[in-house]
C-alpha cells in the first residue's frame, strides 16, 4: 500500500519551499530530508536535548516533536537563516565563534535558533536570565560557560548593529 503524500508548502529562511510528505512526516527529517536543509539536528529524537529547535512563526520549537503538515504555511527559520543579511555570520553565530561556544557543534544549532529568538525579545539580559533562556538545550561538551558569554556577546553584537566591536 503506498503510503499518501501531502503537500507542505513553508515560507524557510525566507525562500517559498514545498515538497510532499507523509502525514507522519516529523518536520526536522522534513527539513532534512526533503528540503535538503542539514543544519537542523537530530539528537533524542523525544524534544528533550533541544538539537532540532527552529523557529516556527519565530518561535522555538522542537522539529522532531512536530509534523510538517501541521506547520504547512508557516514561517521556519532554521540555522541556516540565522545569517547575516549580506550571507555572512549572523551575530549569534559570531558571538559562538569569539566565545568559543561550542565544541562538537552537534547542539550549536539549535543554541543557536533558541538564542536569536530570545535575543529578539530580551535584547539586553543579565548571565542569570541568559542560563535561563538556554535552559532548554542539552550539550555534552562545553559545560555551557561559553555558551552563556556567547549569549551576551551576541546581545552586544545585536545591540552595535550586528558589528564586532
Amino acid at each position: 500500500m503506498t503510503e499518501v503524500r501531502h503537500d507542505v508548502r513553508l515560507r524557510v529562511n525566507g525562500v517559498e519551499r514545498s515538497a510532499a510528505a507523509p502525514a507522519r512526516r516529523l518536520l526536522s527529517d522534513f527539513l532534512r530530508h526533503d528540503l535538503r536543509l542539514t543544519g537542523t539536528h537530530v539528537g533524542c529524537e523525544h524534544g528533550v536535548c533541544g538539537a532540532c529547535t527552529v523557529l516556527v512563526d519565530g518561535r522555538p520549537m522542537r522539529s522532531c516533536l512536530l509534523f510538517a503538515v501541521s506547520v504547512d504555511g508557516a514561517e521556519i527559520t532554521t540555522v541556516e537563516g540565522c545569517r547575516s543579511g549580506d550571507g555572512g555570520l549572523g551575530p549569534v553565530q559570531q558571538a559562538f565563534l569569539e566565545c568559543h561556544g561550542l565544541q562538537c557543534g552537534f547542539c550549536t544549532p539549535g543554541f543557536i535558533t533558541t538564542i536569536t529568538a530570545y535575543l529578539a525579545e530580551h535584547p539586553d539580559p543579565t548571565e542569570e536570565e541568559a542560563r535561563e533562556a538556554i535552559g532548554g538545550n542539552l550539550c555534552r561538551c562545553t559545560g555551557y560557560v561559553n555558551i552563556v558569554a556567547s549569549v551576551l556577546r551576541a546581545a552586544e553584537l545585536i545591540r552595535s548593529g550586528g558589528r564586532p566591536a
